[in-house]
């Protein structure tokens, strides 16, 4: 029944990612609350998560546009740099350490997609932020993708909406891929660390292609405000719950 449920919840997960990001929100919680530990838990979600990021990105390769004046193919290392790095800062981490900073981390990131929108325009009339400030922020976000995992494509989204991105569907096309990018670095350090567990993570595998595929299938045909919404409640819902677990 644990397994059944994890495919389930891997599934959903991966059309969330699919569609405006956060499946971990669900995906992590899901597997501390199983009871296994916060630090396997991280990487078992991120290895079982990253197949649905590729079947993200295939179904989205129709919507993908480059960053004014990024080359992809340093978009794409500064992801994989960072995603390697954030691994290897995770593996040297306690696991009471890390059980103290997830809530924080979670309480971040919400805050962050929240409430990026809203302030973009303000930055974009005071701040202006040239291509190497942008590789270096998304080197910084990577770092985070790379050790925790928990909502980098949300973290993603409200750095490129402070620089002035707000097509949601375009985001998340360019999201998918950086996040898939990212992750591939922390997903070999977790196995060779054998930080994985298996059972579950083969399962949370097969839920989020699926998931993945028809998420981004369907993201397209629904109102960006509606999945932005839909993110920021289940994000502020579940870093809700870390609180309380810390407190306990």
């Amino acid at each position: 029944m644990t397994l059944l449920f994890l495919g389930i919840v891997a599934f959903i997960a991966g059309v969330m990612n699919a569609m405006a990001g956060g499946g971990s929100f669900l995906m992590f919680p899901a597997l501390v609350f199983t009871g296994m530990p916060s630090i396997i838990a991280n990487a078992s979600s991120t290895v079982g998560l990253h197949s649905g990021g590729f079947a993200s990105t295939w179904a989205y390769r129709k919507n993908f546009r480059n960053f004014e004046g990024v080359p992809l193919i340093a978009l794409l290392g500064v992801c994989l740099a960072g995603g390697t790095t954030g691994a290897l800062l995770l593996l040297t981490t306690s696991q009471r350490a890390f059980d103290i900073v997830i809530p924080w981390l979670l309480l971040a990131a919400s805050l962050v997609f929240a409430f990026g929108p809203k302030i973009a325009p303000v930055l974009a009339q005071r701040v202006h932020i040239g291509p190497r400030i942008f590789l270096l922020l998304q080197f910084i976000v990577s770092i985070y993708g790379g050790y925790f995992g928990g909502a980098v494509g949300i973290v993603s989204m409200a750095l490129w909406s402070l620089l002035g991105h707000n097509d949601i569907h375009e985001m998340n096309a360019a999201k998918a891929l950086v996040v898939v990018t990212m992750n591939t670095a922390a997903v070999v350090c977790f196995i060779i660390a054998d930080k994985v567990s298996w059972p579950e993570t083969i399962v949370m595998i097969l839920g989020a292609i699926t998931g993945g595929y028809i998420g981004a299938r369907v993201a397209r045909r629904i109102p960006g405000k509606y999945l932005r919404w839909m993110v920021i409640a289940i994000s502020f819902g579940v870093t809700t719950a870390f609180f309380v677990r810390l407190s306990g």
